[in-house]
């Protein structure tokens, strides 16, 4: 079937099916948070592929537990969405637990960041600036829980770049 991240992409695209982002497949966001986590080694590209599937589709954790291990299931969990009667209420509860990740686990800040960057870049790029003021409203809650210093320095200076007042504008 080929390596682990092929795998876990065809995985992730079966399963999110026709789902779109924006006006485009799935894949072309499972593909840009893949590609971003892409320096920080093969199991944070995995861990990317399937970040939204436990939360937008079938699949559940023990079946990728089951297929990818323990690790990675345990990444997947942490990035999939609280529930919440809002979107407040579900950033909030994720957040916290967010803050919470220490260790192997600790791999899922990476693709979190990795995933916010892919969103971000997304928003700008197709021009959706209300979405822009969303993640620019949620930034500092989102860092204070997913910024570890050292981790993924990189892509936290791009994401603070991309979010600071009046990038939007500028990115014209």
């Amino acid at each position: 079937m080929g390596t682990t991240r092929e795998k876990a992409r065809l995985v992730a695209v079966a399963a999110h099916g026709d789902q779109r982002y924006g006006d485009r497949p799935y894949s072309f966001h499972l593909d840009a948070v893949a590609a971003l986590a892409e320096p920080y080694g093969e199991e944070a590209v995995v861990v990317a592929y399937l970040h939204d599937v436990a939360e937008d589709t079938d699949v559940t954790l023990a079946s990728i537990e089951a297929e990818f291990g323990s690790r990675v299931a345990a990444c997947v969990s942490f990035l999939t969405d609280e529930p919440g009667a809002n979107r407040k209420e579900r950033k909030a509860r994720t957040y916290a637990k967010l803050a919470k990740a220490k260790g192997e686990v600790e791999l899922a800040l990476v693709v979190k960041a990795a995933d916010r960057l892919a969103n971000v870049r997304a928003c700008i790029a197709d021009r959706k600036a209300s979405l822009w003021r969303l993640y620019q409203s949620e930034q500092q809650a989102f860092k204070q829980a997913a910024f570890r210093s050292g981790q993924c320095d990189p892509l936290w200076s791009e994401l603070d770049q991309l979010l600071e007042e009046g990038a939007f504008d500028r990115q014209a």
